[in-house]
């Protein structure tokens, strides 16, 4: 049973290990302030006690210098130069989509267009014009069902051919 006990000890002082890397300093009010973040800029240097990273008390931490190599390193702006070209070719890509849609749409309404044009010139010649009915049986269209076919390709023209 001891050595579980002793387990136990040990893991709970690793586990503690993280409570090492807090900043410790004495506030306007005279009291001790624990933290895991940095002191409100308010606090002067001379009342920080403690600090996370190995930097002794009391030291200013020093800017970092850039060297000659960052320098020269390009500038990052934010900007993804593959995502932004992904992007475009995507976009570009959709564009040729709609057109080529847009295409096929076009030349689906000219066809039906044509069609009605077609139908509509038949109808108007006063020739003869035949139907299979349900039954199969070929019926002659009278002048009632020939007004309103010609007026259905009228629709049709109206709304194909524009």
């Amino acid at each position: 049973m001891k050595p579980y006990k002793l387990l136990a000890m040990a893991l709970g002082c690793a586990l503690s290990w993280g409570a090492v890397a807090q900043w410790q300093w004495i506030d306007n009010s005279g009291s001790k302030v624990f933290s895991d973040r940095g002191p409100p800029p308010d606090i002067p240097a001379k009342n920080i006690l403690r600090q996370p990273g190995g930097a002794p008390k009391n030291t200013p931490v020093a800017a970092p210098t850039v060297s000659a190599s960052a320098a020269l390193a390009p500038k990052i702006s934010g900007v993804d130069k593959a995502l932004e070209e992904k992007k475009k070719l995507a976009e570009d890509a959709e564009a040729a989509k709609k057109k080529i849609e847009s295409e096929k749409t076009a030349a689906a309404r000219a066809e039906n267009c044509a069609r009605a044009k077609q139908s509509k010139a038949t109808f108007d010649s006063g020739i003869r014009i035949a139907r299979i009915n349900d039954k199969g049986e070929r019926e002659i269209l009278d002048d009632a069902t020939r007004a309103s076919e010609t007026k259905r390709t009228q629709d049709v023209i109206a709304s194909e051919c524009k």
